[in-house]
């Protein structure tokens, strides 16, 4: 643009584009509360619950043993694994749940198993924030799996579906993995357990 030599007339000010911050935001949530008229599941194929003494930002709950429900809470600060059990907090506020499993078909089954105990009123309340299902062997899932991963997902609010970490299988449990799928878990985790506070029952 040609400036004007005219003292009297001022150039138009620049305009400043301000640089705003990315904010992540997570994926809303499908289900967010149990569903009336949903079936319980057996008693046979219930998680048991237990009181919990202690604190934490969230609680990691494997819905069957190997489901690396002890990793996954080392990925996130602030959180302590349950034993496979629901958490009940001897203060009476509602925990905060993210539910995790294997990509085999056991593991998912017992997932589906425990989206229905919470999804029916089952389960002690909880706030879930979600499903993690991380893959039980290195490669890619099989189409069966991976179709049945989705309808299993599809009863739980959130759902993050985690890559084979072959550091795990040798031990290294400290660092995390680079994976971009870990990357967007941790980070979207990270943003609900921030953006909510546990509540109270009464």
């Amino acid at each position: 643009m040609q400036l004007s030599l005219n003292p009297w007339v001022t150039s138009p000010a620049e305009s400043i584009e301000e640089e705003t911050p990315d904010v992540h935001v997570p994926p809303a949530a499908v289900i967010s509360t149990p569903l009336k008229g949903m079936v319980e599941p057996d008693t046979a194929d219930r998680l048991a619950s237990r009181t919990i003494t202690g604190t934490a930002a969230l609680w990691v709950v494997g819905s069957h043993g190997g489901a690396g429900e002890s990793r996954t809470a080392d990925l996130l600060e602030g959180a302590r694994p349950t034993g496979h059990c629901w958490p009940v907090l001897q203060d009476g506020s509602k925990p905060r749940v993210l539910l995790v499993c294997r990509a085999d078909m056991r593991g998912l089954t017992a997932a589906q198993s425990a989206l229905t105990q919470w999804a029916s009123g089952a389960a002690p309340a909880v706030e879930l924030l979600g499903l993690a299902v991380l893959a039980d062997a290195p490669g890619k899932t099989p189409k069966a799996l991976r179709d049945f991963t989705a309808i299993v997902g599809g009863g739980a609010p959130r759902l993050w579906t985690l890559p084979w970490v072959e550091a795990w299988r040798h031990g290294d449990s400290t660092t995390t993995p680079t994976a971009r799928e870990y990357q967007r878990f941790i980070t979207d985790v990270t943003a609900l357990v921030t953006e909510t506070s546990p509540s109270t029952n009464h």
